[in-house]
């Protein structure tokens, strides 16, 4: 992975080199610049104060005023320039990611966080704007200096330049072993926080739970310990580089040390001078500044081969397309389907679905049932091309659906299942999500179908009321009216419901039972239903049990067969009959 990252840094330098070719060359410009103080110096002790040319004041005045000038210009325009193209990067990973996450299969979302999805997609790019941005074209510029200021010290004096670069090579070392060891350490770190950013995310999209178990203090500790674990790791990193800084420290103090015996004695025997000197001096600095920071600026690189890292992890996951075995163009469906001895298991060995097969002409009805953990919600799942089946086929007018666009196939497919899922946005929005192109009578009249302008009605800003995260300002009830109404506004072809009148009082469902007869007119639908009342005109039932269909056939038939099913209405029956009977009313009937 650690050559995958490089790679991908080598890339995004060949994609921006322009950028940040001009970066370096003005970088070098500013450096350049920055050298005329230190080499005035010299002019100034040797010829102004010794040799008293008071003439060269001004003009060494001017001289260092304007390098200044020309240093800080070069400084505002890398700054400005990388800076900007930088965040472009950042935000254009970003995309990239959230685009590839959004095109993976449902299976990948089933064993992932989606708070840690989330702190992915958005901070493992941040660092890469060390890369693009300053910290590259620091580092470049860092070492260039370093370079040319040891070029001047050995030309000035070469013996005692051997000595310091003694000591430049012992920094040198530091920062380089450090880099090797904490970059793994910086990793461990972001995948630490994208975990305590996913925990942290279920608590507060839980939190009526949480309160309702009056669990705070329990999140509060597996939060706490989470933040301590990424404490450890970024202490980690903090220790790591103060020990570079203190080696640094030790060997600045050899060089000042070595400055003092050698440099002292070059003045004394009148091999330099005393202006040679200071100028020896500060180029001494200008050669071990850069190698200082790039302790601070490896710090930066190591968080950006980091993210580069995790982020292309996430790219190398196979999308839906990748993974799908067809991609056939998908001709307007009429919604024939049929399923040919379809088995599907999560897990190898454990099966959920065993040798399914049925026939469900266009236009009809097909209704599920079994008791929970039978297979329904799978079964429904494969026809939306969720999962794919482990053996059998499922074709859909006359085609196989595995040899179909995925995309193409659930453009004509709706879809309400028990979790409804609404975005935080108004009503008429989340309606229209189904079709974005749709006109607000379009939206207006699947809603009175759906009978959500019961409700809405009743809202201060009717359709443009938002609804919060995941619908939360709305009923249970009236959430599962929206989803009904996107579904109806979708005018799809095949029609799945996993129990979306679960969360309706019996009022409101009757209505809407209504309307979902219009809305199956024409179209087929698949329909799971606890309320075995909501089904009995469906044209085939399938009662599922530990995933076999193990009885089908219309509502009346199943009945006289005395059979599972006749069992399960009859149960329900009496669960009905016995809720709004008082106690000892039973008794008066016999």
């Amino acid at each position: 992975m650690r050559t995958v990252a490089w790679g991908e840094a080598a890339a995004l330098f060949r994609q921006y080199r322009t950028v940040l070719l001009g970066g370096i060359a003005l970088t070098l410009v500013g450096r350049l610049a920055g050298l005329v103080l230190p080499a005035s110096s010299r002019w100034f002790i040797d010829h102004v104060l010794v040799e008293r040319r008071t003439e060269l004041l001004i003009p060494l005045a001017l001289t260092v005023l304007g390098a200044t000038a020309v240093q800080a210009l070069s400084a505002f325009l890398v700054g400005q320039w990388l800076g900007v193209t930088a965040q472009r990067v950042v935000s254009d990973w970003r995309r990239r990611l959230a685009a590839h996450v959004l095109r993976l299969p449902t299976t990948y979302f089933e064993s992932v966080q989606t708070g840690a999805l989330t702190s992915r997609i958005l901070s493992d790019p941040d660092g890469i704007r060390n890369l693009i941005g300053s910290g590259f074209v620091q580092l470049v510029g860092n070492l260039i200096t370093s370079l040319a200021a040891f070029g001047v010290l050995m030309w000035l004096d070469w013996r005692m330049t051997l000595v310091m670069l003694l000591f430049m090579a012992l920094i040198g070392a530091g920062v380089a072993y450090a880099f090797a060891q904490l970059r793994p350490v910086n990793r461990a770190r972001s995948v630490a926080f994208a975990k305590l950013a996913g925990r942290l995310g279920e608590a507060l999209g839980g939190i009526r739970v949480v309160k309702t178990y009056v669990a705070e203090r329990r999140e509060d500790v597996v939060f706490t310990r989470g933040a301590h674990a990424i404490l450890r790791l970024v202490a980690r990193t903090v220790t790591g580089w103060s020990l570079v800084s203190s080696l640094t420290t030790l060997a600045v103090g050899g060089i000042s040390a070595t400055l003092i015996v050698f440099g002292g004695r070059a003045v004394l025997a009148g091999s330099l001078t005393v202006g040679e000197l200071a100028m020896y001096a500060l180029f001494t600095g200008l050669a071990a500044a850069p190698l200082i920071q790039v302790a601070q600026i490896g710090t930066q690189l190591s968080d950006a081969i980091a993210g580069l890292e995790r982020a292309r992890e996430l790219l190398d996951q196979p999308t839906e397309d990748q993974l799908a075995t067809g991609q056939a163009a998908v001709p307007p469906l009429t919604g024939h389907v049929r399923m040919e001895h379809v088995s599907f298991a999560y897990q190898p060995g454990v099966p959920v679905l065993r040798d399914i097969s049925f026939d469900a002409p266009a236009g009809s009805t097909t209704a599920l049932v079994g008791a929970s953990g039978s297979g329904k919600s799978t079964l429904l799942g494969l026809l939306a091309t969720f999962h794919q089946p482990a053996s059998g086929r499922i074709v859909v007018d006359g085609l196989d659906l595995s040899t179909l666009s995925q995309r193409g196939f659930r453009s004509q497919v709706g879809i309400v299942l028990q979790d409804t899922v609404l975005f935080d946005d108004t009503i008429r929005e989340n309606i229209r999500f189904a079709r974005p192109g749709a006109s607000n009578d379009d939206v207006d009249r699947v809603a009175a179908l759906a009978h959500c302008d019961e409700f809405i009605t009743r809202l201060p800003n009717g359709f443009d009321t938002v609804v919060g995260e995941r619908g939360v300002k709305l009923s249970g009830g009236q959430r599962q009216r929206v989803a009904i109404a996107r579904a109806l506004l979708a005018d799809p072809a095949i029609l799945l419901l996993d129990e979306a009148t679960s969360s309706l009082d019996s009022e409101s469902e009757a209505r809407i039972q209504a309307g979902l007869e219009r809305l199956r007119a024409g179209r087929t639908t698949f329909v799971i239903a606890h309320r075995l009342s909501t089904i009995v005109g469906a044209d085939q039932i399938l009662v599922l049990e530990h995933g076999a269909i193990i009885e089908r056939g219309a509502h009346d038939t199943l009945l006289a067969q005395q059979g599972r099913y006749a069992q399960l209405y009859a149960q329900q029956q009496r669960v009905v009959r016995e809720r709004f009977v008082n106690p000892g009313e039973e008794l008066a009937a016999l």
